[in-house]
């Protein structure tokens, strides 16, 4: 059991001692202003995700009310 624990431990402190490298992708993205058009991508996926997902709740509370009557 403690040969597991330390071989956790282990596993955890090197996936932090590899988290603190900073990758070349990110400062080439940066450097070209790439970086905002990521950005911009990931915050519309984001928001046409949320208005879906509020349009289904609203059309399930729509359903429900009427299922209970």
């Amino acid at each position: 059991m403690k040969r597991l624990i330390n071989l956790l431990a282990l596993l955890v402190l090197s996936a932090t001692a590899f988290a603190q490298e900073q990758p070349q992708m990110a400062d080439t993205f940066r450097q070209e202003g790439k970086i905002y058009v990521v950005v911009l991508v990931l915050s519309i996926v984001f928001v046409c995700l949320a208005t879906y997902l509020i349009i289904i709740d609203r059309k399930l509370k729509k359903l429900e009310e009427k299922n209970k009557m």
